[in-house]
C-alpha cells in the first residue's frame, strides 16, 4: 500500500512538471534572431536571393536615414533633438524596438527594418526542417510565428503619423519590395515532403 502511495505521488509529480513546462512554452515568445540569421538561408540565388535585396532596399537602411542630415532637420521640426534616439522614429526605423528584452535572441542587432518586421520573430521558424514544413504545408506558419505581410502591416508605419509621408500604394509598393522563395524550391520542398 505504501508503494502505491509512492508511486502515485511520483506520478503527480511528473504530471505537474509536464504541464508546467508545456505552459512555461506556451508562454515564451517567439525571439527576434536578426537578419544575419535570415541570410543563412535566404542569400542564394535558387533561394530567391532575399537577403541581398533587402540589403539594397530603403528598409535596411531605415535606421542609417535618421542619422542624415534630412532626419535632423525634420526632427528639430518635432522637437526632437537626435531621432536615432527618438521611440517615435525608432519604432518603425529599427526592427523590435519597444519589445520587452526576453523578445530578443543574443543573436539580434538592431539593423534597421529587417525581415522580422514583416514576418515576424523567427527564432520558431527559422529552422530549414520547419521552413520546409511550412512550404510544404504541414506546419501552420502561424503556430511558429511566421507572419505573411499584409497592408494592414505595413501602414502601420507607412501612414500620415510620419513626417515625410507622401502617400502609400500598397499593391505598387510590395511589388517593389517582393522577395518570394522561388516556385522551383517550394515545388522541391513538397516532393521531400512526400518522398
Amino acid at each position: 500500500m505504501r508503494g502505491l502511495i509512492v508511486l502515485s505521488c511520483v506520478a503527480a509529480f511528473a504530471v505537474c512538471l509536464a504541464l508546467g513546462s508545456a505552459a512555461q512554452t506556451a508562454e515564451k515568445p517567439h525571439q527576434y534572431v536578426g537578419a544575419a540569421k535570415c541570410k543563412t538561408c535566404h542569400q542564394t540565388a535558387a533561394q530567391g536571393s532575399q537577403h541581398s535585396l533587402w540589403q539594397k532596399s530603403q528598409h535596411a537602411k531605415a535606421f542609417e536615414t535618421l542619422g542624415g542630415q534630412a532626419a535632423a532637420a525634420v526632427a528639430k521640426e518635432k522637437g526632437i533633438e537626435d531621432p536615432q534616439k527618438a521611440d517615435e522614429c525608432l519604432k518603425c526605423h529599427v526592427t523590435g524596438h519597444g519589445v520587452k528584452p526576453e523578445a530578443l535572441a543574443a543573436t539580434f542587432v538592431k539593423d534597421g527594418v529587417q525581415c522580422e518586421s514583416c514576418h515576424g520573430p523567427g527564432s520558431d521558424y527559422m529552422k530549414m526542417a520547419t521552413m520546409k514544413g511550412i512550404t510544404s504545408g504541414q506546419i501552420e506558419a502561424a503556430s511558429v510565428g511566421l507572419v505573411l505581410p499584409s497592408e494592414k502591416m505595413c501602414v502601420g508605419c507607412h501612414n500620415e503619423e510620419s513626417p515625410t509621408f507622401k502617400g502609400f500604394n500598397y499593391e505598387e509598393m510590395s511589388k517593389k519590395i517582393a522577395h518570394p522563395v522561388p516556385a522551383e524550391r517550394k515545388a522541391q520542398y513538397k516532393k521531400e515532403k512526400t518522398e
